[in-house]
């Protein structure tokens, strides 16, 4: 069992490479297929958007077939999504591909969630899944200065053939090392919408929709863009301020694990810290254009404070009934996947409806449809909270 939840944290470091490597390939893309930065806002937001419709099916797989072949199959695909970026020529390819890798992606956490869910005490979840994250957020790491790197050295494509191999090799793992557990025996088979029907769901549904866009969506996609247009950054330095952010969300995701057990409470623990969320959001918004560490600083900020998925997802699981663990886990993870990736085409638009004209006399700043996308975010994370606030508070 120990050596298949390696396999899948391995794939969870891959899942989380692919949601966040726009952000430095962006420039590249740019240059040779003519790829903008709305296109990739499209991209990926589809990857989020396949990510997301495929936890519905992948919460039945895992109740019914268990996590070994759910993972193993739908890695898979992200290997073929994996080899179709690498051969683009324009955005429709890379399009095609992110909602392959996203379909592949989309197993791989709930699986690890799912065995947690069977095999370990409730009152350790809440830790678990934030090391699963915390480790496999070195994906994150890796699709900031060491992709930058790697493309330098042998070119974007190179980079993502290297990658398709690493995915279908994880997915042979998957396939030969996971272990699923004993199957539950329930009368009642049980359905997402008895799920749905039970009140003290909603808060956390909604305060997971709207605490994990900002984070994933700066992180993954804006950073670059922000970077490059406002301060001219060039692809080494996104990639050390990409690193910065997602070691602060690495960092996030180890803090909130084990303080719900040291405060007695998960719903002011994650209230608190997406409140300071809020903070550093609305600091970029009246400081978009500052030079220096402050713009890193609080980007910075947003990634560690952001990190409470787990934490999140550890207050939802509270509530489950055992033989509907799997579609409960992955009804929570849609509507924090799903928001992020509707949110990526939601900024795209307004990024795009307020970037400046290149032939305007008078035109914004280069700053001002990121501090547009900084309020936006500031806004959605302040109207989860305000929802959050009639939500019961529930430990292990």
């Amino acid at each position: 069992m120990r050596i298949g939840i390696a396999a899948l944290v391995l794939a969870y470091v891959l899942s989380q490479f692919y949601r966040a490597f726009l952000a430095v390939l962006s420039p590249v893309l740019k240059a040779e297929i003519g790829a903008t930065a709305e296109d990739l806002a499209s991209a990926s937001g589809l990857w989020f958007l396949a990510f997301a419709l495929m936890q519905i099916p992948v919460g039945i797989a895992l109740d019914r077939i268990g996590p070994r072949i759910t993972s193993a199959g739908l890695l898979a695909v992200g290997g073929l999504g994996a080899a179709i970026f690498a051969t683009a020529t324009g955005p429709g390819a890379i399009n095609l591909a992110m909602v392959l890798i996203g379909m592949g992606c989309a197993p791989v956490l709930m699986a690890a969630y799912y065995i947690f869910a069977r095999t370990f005490s409730p009152a350790v979840f809440g830790t678990l899944a934030g090391v699963v994250i915390g480790i496999g957020s070195l994906g994150n790491l890796a699709a900031s200065l060491p992709l930058s790197l790697a493309v330098e050295a042998i070119g974007w494509r190179g980079a993502m053939w290297g990658l398709c191999g690493l995915t279908l090799i994880t997915a042979a793992a998957l396939w030969l090392l996971v272990r699923d557990p004993a199957r539950v025996q329930h009368t009642s088979k049980g359905s997402i919408f008895d799920l749905l029907r039970m009140p003290a769901l909603w808060p956390i549904l909604i305060m997971m929709a709207a605490c994990y866009a900002p984070s994933a969506g700066l992180r993954g996609l804006w950073v670059g863009p922000y970077f490059a247009d406002v301060f001219q950054a060039d692809a080494t330095r996104i990639g050390m301020v990409t690193l910065i952010m997602g070691l602060a969300m690495v960092a996030g995701n180890f803090a909130y694990g084990p303080l719900d057990r040291l405060l007695g409470t998960r719903k002011w623990l994650i209230f608190g810290g997406n409140a300071l969320g809020v903070a550093c959001l609305l600091g970029l918004y009246t400081h978009p254009a500052t030079p220096g560490p402050l713009p890193i600083a609080l980007l910075a900020g947003v990634g560690f404070f952001g990190a409470s998925f787990p934490m999140v997802m550890a207050h939802g699981r509270a509530f489950l009934p055992p033989h509907l663990v799997g579609r409960g886990v992955t009804l929570i993870n849609l509507f924090g996947i799903g928001a992020a990736g509707i949110m990526q085409m939601l900024t795209g638009r307004l990024h795009h409806a307020l970037t400046p004209s290149a032939t305007a006399i008078n035109s914004a700043p280069p700053s001002t449809p990121y501090a547009a996308l900084f309020a936006f975010y500031a806004a959605l994370l302040t109207l989860g909270l305000l929802v959050y606030l009639v939500s019961k508070d529930r430990t292990d």
